[in-house]
Order: C-alpha cells, then sequence, then structure tokens
C-alpha cells in the first residue's frame, strides 16, 4: 500500500471549466493561454465530459478548419471522476484501468478539482517505471560469489546473470533484517534523528501510529543487492517511490533487474523492496556504470 495520501491533498483546484456549446477554437485559446491540459465540460452544473489538448490537435488534423466545431462535437463524453477522499492508489488504479490520464475530482455531485498523471507522479515517479521481475529466467545461471568484502550470516541473496559481468536481464535479490540496532546507528550516522523513528510515544501520535524504518535506510537495501551484481557497479542515479512504512525488526528483500542497456557499460536497472509480507514498499529505477574488478596484489 502507499502510504496513505487522500487525492484531496495532490489535486489541482479549482478545476478549469468550458461551456459545451463554445467553439473548439475558444477552447483551443483557453488552453493555451491559461497552460493547462484540458478542460472539464460543464452544462447548468453538471459534468458532462472533458476536452484535452490531444483532442483538439486530433481533430485539427482530422478537419482542417475547425471553427464551426463546438465543444460538444469534440468533447470526450465517457466522464471517469473520483472523490477527493479516495486514496491516490485508487486513482492510481482508475487511470490505468479506464486508459486516461484525468480525473475530475467531485464531491457531493459538484466539481472541486481535478487531478492528472502529472500530478500523481510528483508522489509514486513508479508509474512510468517497469516493475523488476520476481521470477529467475530459466536461461540465467546463478552466481554465488560476490565481490564484497564480507557477508553476514542474516543477509541472504540470490544473482542471475548469463555471464561476467551485467546484461539485460540479470536479476539479483538481497534480504536482510532491519533491527533496532541498524535504526539506532542510521540516525547517528546520517543525522537523521526524527522522532518518527527513535521514541514509541511521539510515533505512537502519527499517521503509522508506531515508529518506523528511516525510508532512506530502507532503500539503502537496494544498493547492498547492486553490490552483489557480476563486476563493480557504481550509481549515476538512483529515482524512487516509498509506498509504505517498513517496522523496525521486520526483515526486506530488495530486488533489482537490468532492463536497458544505455552505453557500452550503462545500464539501467528496475528497483524495488518488497517487506516481509511480500509488499512493495520502495519502487524506482537506477542508472549504473558497470566496471571490471580492479586487479589487487
Amino acid at each position: 500500500m502507499l502510504v496513505p495520501l487522500p487525492v484531496r491533498e495532490v489535486m489541482q483546484s479549482p478545476a478549469r471549466t468550458i461551456d459545451p456549446d463554445k467553439s473548439v477554437v475558444e477552447a483551443a485559446r483557453r488552453l493555451r493561454d491559461e497552460g493547462i491540459g484540458s478542460l472539464v465540460v460543464e452544462r447548468d452544473g453538471d459534468c458532462v465530459g472533458i476536452i484535452t489538448e490531444s483532442d483538439v490537435v486530433a481533430v485539427t488534423a482530422e478537419e482542417g478548419d475547425t471553427r464551426a466545431l463546438t465543444v460538444g462535437d469534440v468533447m470526450a463524453t465517457a466522464l471517469v471522476t473520483i472523490g477527493p477522499d479516495a486514496d491516490i492508489e485508487v486513482a492510481v488504479e482508475r487511470l490505468r484501468t479506464h486508459g486516461v490520464k484525468k480525473l475530475p475530482v467531485v464531491e457531493d455531485g459538484e466539481l472541486v478539482g481535478i487531478v492528472t498523471t502529472t500530478d500523481i507522479s510528483r508522489y509514486v515517479p513508479h508509474l512510468a517505471h517497469p516493475k523488476p521481475s520476481r521470477e529467475v529466467k530459466p536461461e540465467r545461471r546463478r552466481f554465488t560469489r560476490p565481490d564484497t568484502l564480507y557477508e553476514n550470516d542474516d543477509w541472504e541473496f540470490e544473482s542471475y546473470g548469463t555471464a561476467d559481468g551485467i546484461d539485460v536481464g540479470d536479476h539479483v535479490r538481497f534480504s536482510k533484517t532491519l533491527s533496532e540496532a541498524d535504526v539506532e546507528r542510521f540516525a547517528e550516522v546520517s543525522g537523521d534523528t526524527n522522532r518518527l523513528h527513535l521514541d514509541d510515544a511521539f510515533a505512537e501520535a502519527s499517521r503509522f501510529g508506531r515508529r518506523i524504518v528511516h525510508g532512506t535506510l530502507v532503500s539503502g537495501i537496494i544498493s547492498a543487492a547492486l553490490a552483489r551484481l557480476p563486476g563493480m557497479t557504481i550509481y549515476l542515479s538512483q529515482e524512487l517511490s516509498y509506498r509504505g512504512p517498513v517496522d523496525i525488526g521486520e526483515r526486506v528483500t530488495a530486488h533489482c533487474e537490468v532492463v536497458e542497456q544505455l552505453q557500452a557499460n550503462r545500464f539501467r536497472l528496475a528497483t524495488a523492496v518488497d517487506d516481509a509480507d511480500g509488499d512493495c514498499v520502495v519502487e524506482g529505477d537506477a542508472v549504473v556504470i558497470s566496471d571490471p574488478i580492479p586487479e589487487t596484489g
């Protein structure tokens, strides 16, 4: 589950509206001048459709002269809406299910805003990224000798690939328990002494109702997984979306899969961390350099 976040906190309000009897030319002018991507179509206070930049472009390409057309001639009438108190995860699912990019927000029959894929992507950027596979492809070979200095009895990992170095389709998993000591050490080393992670009484009054592990500590397990790919993996970038909390003492598992080769030694990976129940709590993608292991004497 995503961290609870209602549509009300994400939506644009008020939503811009237009009458269905207005001309397409006027709608196009407003979209341009107001710097917006859509207008909700209202008649007598009721939402009856939506017109977007894409609609205007499509009808212009098809008809050429649009001066005689009204908004009602062009608008999409199969309107998909959502309530302001719905969780953002519901909005994500509705956008995906209906194949739309904008949801008018309606409360008690009244239009109160609009939420778009762009709005939501600011909070859940993982929507734009592929998910790492949880299944190992049968042609991949398991590597059991990572290029790390040491291992710990609590840690578990599996790295699958086709040869030395990495290639598209290679996958690595790494699991560890995030203990009380881990949280305390991370707070001291990083300086993040937020009481949500360290003070039971304080955390009980939060939206989580309990202490939770630092989000950055959870996402750091992705780095541990990448260290167990063949070769020497160097981070260039990491984009993340935090989808849910992790309890102190919980075991988490990072999954990383190479999904694209960008240059000879640069790769993009889908990355994720699952909690003990197998639910995704962190998701995003990374770009890395894969160098040969340096020779040492």
